[in-house]
């Protein structure tokens, strides 16, 4: 009993050696720090600097990151949603939200400073922007019941918009189809004319400039096209 009791005695003391030792070493470094405060401050402050620099710098890389992560994933979401809408629930569209739609399309292919620009005395466009190689487009979009046809004069003002809005690229985008001088019209003043089969193509994936290879086809042969009035008319 009389050994367990100097053992504990000594662990005791042991312990409260350690912490004076630990106390005077505190007082010893506070005491060097004072002493040599004018010499080392400048160090002292550098660091902490240096610190909070470097906290922001990491801060600011994290957020930006975070953001371009959301705005790809937005980016994502908003091509996805693009690619399910069916024709039907474009052809339920107002014009407005066709207009949006299609802006919608534009950016899914890397069209940048693209906006709606439709309204009354638009001068014959909906939507402007740029296309990925950075030519100026214009877009006149028509929401029409497939059974009315795109006219001469439709694709007329749009070249006028063309011209208005000093515009590199006219495309003509429309739920229906052109009838034959609209169709001529359009390819004699390389104005891009989607018409509904085209604009199947380019909502379930084709890109915006892939379709100028395809303008002027694609409404069929006489077969098709008695096929699209039983369908539509």
């Amino acid at each position: 009993m009389a050994a367990r009791k100097r053992h504990r005695s000594a662990s005791r003391k042991r312990r409260e050696a350690r912490l004076k030792a630990g106390v005077w070493s505190g007082i010893a470094a506070l005491a060097v720090l004072l002493t040599f405060w004018s010499t080392i401050w400048p160090y002292a402050v550098g660091v902490l600097v240096l610190g909070a620099v470097g906290g922001g710098s990491w801060w600011l890389w994290k957020t930006h990151r975070l953001v371009r992560g959301n705005d790809r994933r937005w980016r994502r979401e908003e091509a996805v949603r693009a690619g399910h809408r069916t024709l039907a629930e474009v052809d339920a569209m107002d014009g407005t939200q066709f207009e949006d739609f299609v802006a919608d399309l534009c950016r899914r292919d890397g069209c940048t400073d693209v906006r709606r620009v439709g309204r009354t005395g638009d001068d014959g466009a909906d939507v402007s922007g740029r296309l990925p190689d950075g030519r100026t487009m214009v877009i006149q979009c028509k929401r029409y019941n497939p059974k009315r046809k795109i006219s001469n004069g439709e694709v007329r003002n749009l070249l006028g918009s063309r011209v208005h809005f000093k515009a590199e690229v006219a495309v003509f985008v429309t739920t229906t189809y052109f009838s034959g001088p609209a169709e001529r019209c359009a390819l004699q003043n390389d104005v891009v004319a989607i018409h509904r089969d085209h604009l199947g193509l380019w909502n379930n994936g084709a890109a915006l400039p892939s379709l100028n290879a395809v303008n002027g086809a694609g409404q069929g042969d006489r077969r098709h096209r008695a096929l699209r009035k039983e369908t539509y008319e």
